[in-house]
């Protein structure tokens, strides 16, 4: 389960670094490093990893975890 929230967790930032490139460069890092196809794969990968973290997040978060 560790993996998988480090992979997740992991594709969170690379879905947030290239949102900001895009956003201040309008520089579409992902898409240039890996082609449209395989971008919108990773597209997909960081829309679930999204989902994950937002579901696993109270557990994982010590901040938010119930004491």
């Amino acid at each position: 389960m560790k993996a998988l929230h480090m992979a997740a967790y992991i594709l969170l930032w690379v879905g947030g670094l290239n949102w900001g490139l895009w956003g201040l460069l309008n520089m579409n890092l992902v898409e240039t490093l890996l082609g449209m196809d395989l971008a919108k794969f990773v597209y997909i990968l960081v829309g679930v990893a999204t989902v994950y973290v937002i579901a696993t997040h109270m557990k994982d978060c010590k901040v938010c975890a119930k004491s």
